[in-house]
């Protein structure tokens, strides 16, 4: 059961995101015995929840693997093979009455 490094950093990440939202109720409640105003979160929180940002962040984008082209031309979006069941395929649409290419530019 070996994970990732990303996977270990994302899991890390969400524990000090979790920690910042606890101090920060934490901190709240101590504002009240203390009976003074919330003003913002200590400075330390505020540290948490960027790492905690970077953390997940960069685990949300390395985990999942490799961005795959979007381009419609791309020979990797090409269709192998149809799927095994072609009854959902429909051609006859209401997309006919709209002419094949339009010619439409944007005005600035």
């Amino acid at each position: 059961m070996g994970f990732s490094l990303g996977f270990l950093v994302g899991i890390f990440g969400i524990l000090i995101l979790s920690h910042a939202a606890y101090s920060t109720v934490q901190y709240r409640g101590l504002l009240k015995i203390m009976e003074e105003e919330f003003s913002g979160p200590p400075f330390t929180v505020v540290a948490e929840l960027l790492v905690g940002l970077v953390l997940s962040l960069w685990a949300g984008l390395t985990v999942p693997g490799t961005f795959l082209s979007i381009h419609p031309h791309s020979e990797e979006n090409r269709i192998v093979a149809l799927p095994a069941n072609l009854d959902f395929m429909v051609f006859n649409h209401r997309g006919k009455v709209f002419p094949l290419e339009m010619d439409l530019k944007l005005k600035h």
